[in-house]
């Protein structure tokens, strides 16, 4: 099992407290910049809740068409 699975497998058991995180991370933002990119920060916290649902799938596991790292059909890869 390689990195990416390890780090997958960790975020599909622990999805609750990763949104946890993206949430307070986001607070500290806004504190540290009194709110100045508040608007960009709420995007970034959606980008990355979608991040971790894209890649757990529903119920929190890989998509069983998706393999562990495998970038999803239809996404295009980053560049």
């Amino acid at each position: 099992m390689g990195f990416l699975d390890k780090a997958k497998d960790l975020l599909a058991k622990n999805a609750d407290k990763v949104d946890t995180v993206i949430n307070k991370a986001g607070d500290i933002v806004d504190q540290k910049t009194q709110g100045k990119y508040a608007s960009t920060v709420d995007k970034v916290q959606d980008a990355a809740r979608k991040a971790v649902q894209d890649n757990t799938g529903p119920g929190g596991q890989v998509p069983p068409t998706q393999q562990s790292g495998q970038v999803p059909p239809g996404s295009e890869p980053p560049s």
